[in-house]
């Protein structure tokens, strides 16, 4: 049985209106799908080669001071 998400716990909304899975959620999925998510915790393990190293390189810059 699937459990029922809980906005603000596993999703919010962004500006544009698109809903948007916390770390929380993917935590509790338990692996990364491959696409690229926002706030994957998997470091994008399944994301597809030029995608994976661009995102994470993203990361690192988002994350300097």
């Amino acid at each position: 049985m699937k459990k029922s998400l809980i906005e603000k716990v596993d999703f919010y909304y962004n500006e544009q209106g698109y809903m948007v899975f916390t770390a929380k959620f993917h935590l509790d999925r338990g692996h990364c799908c491959g696409n690229g998510c926002k706030h994957c915790p998997y470091n994008y393990d399944q994301v597809p080669e030029p995608k994976r190293t661009l995102l994470r390189n993203k990361r690192k810059e988002d994350q300097q001071p």
